[in-house]
C-alpha cells in the first residue's frame, strides 16, 4: 500500500510545479533540446494533452463521450473533460474514504453498500445521494 501512495506521490509530483495548462509551458519548452531536459526519463515539449492523460486516472475519452450525451452539451473542450474526469476522481474519492470509516468500525477492509449508505445520511454534502445508489 504504501509503495502505491509513493508511486501516486512521484506521478504527481512534476503537476505540482507547473502553474496552469494554458500552453505557455509547452511554447517555452519548444527550444529547449531533449538533451537539456535534465533525464528524468520524460521527453521535452510533452505539454498540454500528454500531461493530462497521464495525471487523469479516469478513460477521457469515455468521460467525453458521457458529457456529450447531454443534448445541451455541443462542443467539450480537452480542458473541460479533464476537469471534469479529476472532479470525478477527488469525489470518489472523498466518498471512499468516508464509507471506509464505516467499514473499519464493522472490522472490515472491503467496502460494501450498507458502507455508502451509511456515509451518505452521516454527511451532509451527500444528501443529493440519498435514495440513489440501486445497485
Amino acid at each position: 500500500m504504501a509503495a502505491a501512495a509513493a508511486a501516486v506521490a512521484v506521478s504527481a509530483a512534476p503537476a505540482e510545479s507547473e502553474p496552469d495548462r494554458s500552453g505557455a509551458e509547452e511554447e517555452a519548452r519548444e527550444g529547449v533540446p531533449e538533451e537539456e531536459d535534465g533525464g528524468g526519463g520524460q521527453p521535452a515539449g510533452n505539454g498540454g494533452a500528454a500531461a493530462q492523460t497521464r495525471l487523469a486516472k479516469l478513460p477521457l475519452s469515455r468521460i467525453k463521450a458521457l458529457m456529450k450525451a447531454d443534448p445541451d452539451v455541443t462542443l467539450a473542450s480537452q480542458e473541460s473533460v479533464f476537469i471534469i474526469a479529476k472532479a470525478t476522481e477527488l469525489f470518489v474519492e472523498m466518498i471512499a474514504r468516508d464509507a471506509l470509516v464505516y467499514a473499519q468500525q464493522g472490522k472490515r477492509k472491503t467496502l460494501q453498500r450498507k458502507d455508502l449508505d451509511n456515509a451518505i445520511e452521516a454527511i451532509d454534502e451527500f444528501a443529493f445521494l440519498e435514495g440513489m445508489l440501486f445497485f
